[in-house]
């Protein structure tokens, strides 16, 4: 029997399975994920991060984090303070809402891992193409939770789940460190849970801002 990782409830089911891994399915916050025995160690994982090359001068990568910045840049005061977590190794979003005049903090469990800039509240945080590698997500949910003022926003960027047939044949769940996979119910449900306004931009983006 396999927990849910992001909500703990035991009420799993399998879901789907390929030549690489099973996947389960959570019935109460509809999260699919990876057995934890099918999961990279931490220096297989960093291997794979290794290959990212992530230049902030590409135009074609900072097109993309656009659809993450825009909407927050639209929400967040002049001048705020934000925090971008799971950063990489070529911090470009962080640089991007600088040149807008906010201030950013990193974070990266392997190439930004300072944890003295997980003790204070910002304004707003992102994570972009992060959410999906979080073999503890509900830890990492709080932490975020707690990162993040009343009124603050969070932006997120993940690829969604929309039923078992497009899952199937979805590119993203082929790679080894994609773990966990979040569907519009599954945020739906946190929002619910956490009493957070709930956004869907496009596809792939999510915000989220918490009580005042």
């Amino acid at each position: 029997m396999h927990h849910c990782p992001l909500c703990q409830s035991l009420d799993t089911q399998h879901y789907f399975e390929d030549k690489r891994r099973a996947y389960l399915q959570c019935l109460q916050c509809e999260l699919v994920f990876v057995s934890p025995d099918q999961r990279l160690d931490a220096t297989e994982e960093k291997a794979h991060y290794d290959m990212h090359e992530n230049d902030p001068n590409d135009e074609g990568y900072r097109r993309f984090l656009s659809r993450v910045a825009d909407p927050i840049l639209e929400r967040i005061e002049p001048a705020s303070h934000g925090i971008d977590f799971g950063c990489g190794p070529g911090p470009t979003l962080s640089i991007m809402l600088e040149e807008q005049g906010h201030t950013m903090s990193l974070y990266d469990i392997y190439y930004h891992p300072d944890k003295k800039v997980l003790e204070r509240e910002y304004d707003f945080m992102t994570s972009t193409e992060v959410i999906e590698h979080l073999y503890d997500p509900d830890s990492v949910w709080q932490q975020w939770l707690n990162l993040v003022k009343p009124g603050g926003w969070i932006g997120l960027m993940t690829k969604l789940v929309i039923n078992v047939e497009a899952f199937a044949n979805w590119h993203y769940k082929n790679d080894p460190t994609h773990v966990v996979f979040f569907s519009r119910n599954t945020f739906q449900y946190l929002a619910e849970r956490d009493q957070l306004e709930l956004e869907f931009i496009g596809n792939d983006v999510i915000l989220l801002r918490k009580p005042q």
